[in-house]
């Protein structure tokens, strides 16, 4: 069933003329409605590395261009766009708080809280995870289990390139107040992001918790402890400082899954 229904997806890719077609169309809407229920995903991980599936992307991109724009109205607010709401989170098991929004299409795990936040199609959220306050998951962005998303989080979406991989956070981390996390770097199990830290794919991350620094890019450790930092860097004009990210540590093994941010950069002496 899933190869025929890629065939098809596959196919209108490359030929646009066929997306008139009913079948074309019906394949389209079933590859959403599954990303919708959790059936199908934009990427999972086999274990040891995580595998991003284009051909579901070029689904989403192609549901965008065979759905047409249509008034929704809730009590006294108005939205006009092609993509309706999820609906039923009692039935899901989903809490969810004025004012949050997921759109159709984007897959909530029983036990997921939604604050005010905004989750767009394709993304994954797992079991137990918190969308804090004014954060925002894009679209086909993958998070893990019991993961907290503080107020104000972004993270990024990315459909086109479709062979671009998407933003991973992964089961129990800990992302801090502000903090950005853009063009699929990938947050390794149990880590804890400070408050402001920037992560993009070309964004180098300082491992300064040993006596040499060691450098990484486009993904954090497991358990790392990680915060804003910069560096000198040289221009025509002179030496400016600029932004990079520092892993400062590890998170203990003794220290529960859930603890605070404030007692994890504790452990290493950082102001909060």
């Amino acid at each position: 069933m899933t190869d025929e229904i890629r065939a098809n997806v596959e196919t209108s890719w490359e030929n646009r003329e066929l997306l008139h077609d009913k079948e074309i169309q019906k394949a389209i809407l079933l590859v959403i409605d599954l990303l919708d229920k959790g059936r199908l995903r934009v990427a999972e991980s086999d274990g040891a590395n995580w595998i991003t599936y284009e051909w579901i992307k070029k689904a989403v991109i192609l549901y965008f261009l065979i759905q047409k724009l249509e008034t929704t109205q809730v009590g006294p607010f108005e939205f006009y766009d092609k993509i309706p709401l999820k609906k039923d989170y009692r039935h899901l098991g989903v809490r969810v708080v004025p004012h949050a929004i997921a759109r159709y299409g984007s897959f909530l795990a029983e036990g997921v809280v939604l604050m005010p936040s905004y989750i767009n199609i394709g993304a994954y959220v797992d079991s137990g995870t918190l969308v804090d306050t004014w954060a925002t998951i894009g679209s086909c962005a993958q998070i893990g289990k019991q993961v907290h998303l503080s107020g104000g989080v972004g993270i990024g979406g990315v459909l086109e390139p479709v062979q671009a991989t998407p933003v991973i956070v992964e089961d129990g981390c800990f992302i801090g107040s502000r903090s950005i996390i853009v063009e699929g770097v990938k947050i390794e199990k149990e880590a804890v992001l400070g408050a402001n830290v920037v992560l993009t794919s070309s964004t180098r991350i300082l491992d300064v918790s040993g006596s040499q620094k060691k450098e990484l890019s486009g993904v954090v450790p497991p358990r790392s402890v990680v915060i804003p930092g910069s560096f000198t860097k040289s221009f025509p004009a002179g030496d400016f400082q600029v932004p990079c990210a520092l892993i400062i540590g590890k998170r203990s093994e003794s220290t529960d899954r859930k603890t605070s941010l404030n007692q994890a950069l504790r452990e290493f002496d950082v102001p909060v």
